[in-house]
């Protein structure tokens, strides 16, 4: 058996285990109120870094886990201390300078580091545009030495591309994938591979539900951790329990067959992926530690019949909707609390609605483009029930264009933009019926379709794309879209 982890070199030479000593279950146990001592939890934290686990990954909603990591790091020198990851999830809102390194400076301050080695952005709503300000203000604030190197979690692959394209230095993208959730294995992996951004894979044993202490075993009628909550919510979206149970068996006679447990087998799948840099497991902090067997997953490799047979097993379950990341952002919401609309529709839209003088029951949104009023139009006018809106660029703030020269990016961008001032004028996307698009180069029109189609492919309104020819700027495509906003009386 392997006597430490397979390590991995992330950006900027930055080597990890590939198995990631995932913090979240610190929020779980501190959950009633009281708090781990910061010295016991520190060290539970330095067991996992004498057997070769130095990589930590928590967030500044995981309870006291910044603090308590903060306070092994304090215990080793500067270059030889273990790996902290964390993540900043602030409110959308506005992204200042200010904010922005307020936020990175109180990671540091509990972790008591210099330097975050990763940190990791959530956004929880792409219709606010301020996640590319939050971005690249990380990036300087890397330039400045007070990051490492900068990730993103539940990134879906089309908001990757934007960040990416519109030149942020991303690392990491930090996801759900498993053998239920196999959701990154597809355009998310694609683009990590031609880009070179590396996944940090989380949820790869489901909460504990990929083990064979649930193979063969009834379903749960209750189940009390938030943890294990949600990823009953993933298995009952993927078909339910019996099909879970088929890829359990399935695991589970593949580890028989090379000598190790079905959870080793779960994570080397998942490792297996090129894409993959590390897979992220939870750490109770002495509660339960599993660490020799973590470790004989480095000690086999899946062949081809093991892959065809959980391929066969995969069939017989029902794919999770969407892409990485939906789950926080739109039904299902398959996420530790459950139905997370009520969040999301308590965040303020970046555009406001105003009252058209003297014309009643007539509304319109300005988006502060530079042009809005210098040719005097409005992003978008509802009158009674019929929304339409202009002629749309990926222009970000005033007149800055986003992700210059792609034009999938700029559909994704654009889309996000149309969808906030729709919302903004009470509507929603599905309540768009026509949508027209206009290409610098006719040529590019699959990736902007495509891009189209990842937001309207279960709205499926009528649509025209026009070769326009050159649009201003360094605009790749431009979109208009109207909406019907049906009565609820109806």
């Amino acid at each position: 058996m392997p006597k430490a982890p397979d390590r991995t070199t992330i950006a900027d030479g930055l080597s990890i285990s590939r198995l990631v000593c995932g913090l979240w279950q610190v929020a779980d146990i501190e959950k009633g109120g009281e708090t781990i001592d910061p010295e016991r939890g520190a060290d539970a934290l330095e067991a996992y870094t004498r057997a070769g686990f130095d990589t930590f990954d928590m967030a500044d909603h995981y309870g006291s886990a910044e603090i308590i990591a903060g306070r092994l790091l304090a215990r080793y020198p500067a270059r030889q201390r273990p790996l902290a990851f964390t993540k900043w999830c602030p409110e959308p809102g506005p992204m200042t300078a200010e904010i922005v390194r307020k936020g990175v400076q109180e990671r540091l301050d509990r972790l008591g580091a210099q330097k975050v080695d990763l940190l990791q952005f959530h956004w929880w709503t792409f219709e606010h545009p301020a996640w590319l300000d939050a971005l690249h203000e990380m990036a300087k604030l890397k330039d400045e030495g007070l990051i490492g190197a900068i990730g993103v979690t539940n990134f879906d692959a089309a908001h990757l591309r934007v960040a990416l394209s519109d030149g942020v230095p991303l690392a990491t993208n930090q996801v759900s994938f498993s053998l239920v959730d196999r959701r990154a294995a597809g355009e998310l992996s694609a683009l990590c591979k031609e880009k070179g951004v590396k996944l940090l894979a989380y949820g790869t044993l489901c909460g504990g539900f990929l083990s064979e202490k649930w193979l063969g075993k009834p379903e749960p009628a209750e189940i009390p951790d938030w943890s294990r909550s949600k990823y009953k919510r993933f298995i009952d979206v993927a078909g339910g329990w019996r099909g879970f149970q088929g890829i359990l068996a399935t695991a589970s006679e593949i580890g028989r067959k090379h000598g190790v447990s079905l959870s080793n087998v779960a994570s080397r799948w998942v490792l297996e992926h090129e894409a993959v840099a590390a897979t992220i497991i939870g750490a109770r902090l002495g509660e339960s530690e599993h660490r020799d067997d973590n470790l004989k997953v480095f000690g086999f490799a899946l062949d081809a019949e093991d892959r065809a047979r959980l391929d066969a097993a995969f069939a017989a379950t029902t794919p999770i909707p969407g892409d990485c990341g939906d789950e926080y952002r739109k039904p299902p919401y398959l996420t530790a609390s459950g139905d997370l609309s009520h969040h999301l529709d308590a965040i303020p839209s970046v555009f406001e609605a105003v009252p058209v003088p003297s014309r009643p029951n007539r509304l319109r949104v300005s988006s502060g483009s530079l042009w809005e009023p210098i040719a005097g139009y409005s992003r978008a006018v509802r009158v009674k029930d019929t929304i339409r809106v202009s002629g749309t660029t990926a222009t970000h703030g005033g007149d800055r264009c986003v992700a210059p020269g792609d034009p999938a990016a700029q559909t994704t961008y654009i889309l996000d933009k149309i969808a906030a001032s729709i919302s903004a004028l009470g509507g929603r996307v599905e309540d768009v019926v026509r949508t027209r698009i206009y290409l610098r180069d006719v040529a590019k029109w699959e990736p902007a379709s495509r891009a189209h189609g990842r937001v309207f492919g279960d709205v499926m309104p009528a649509n025209t794309m026009i070769a326009a020819g050159d649009l201003i700027g360094d605009y790749e495509v431009e979109i208009e879209a109207e909406a019907v906003v049906d009565d609820p009386a109806s």
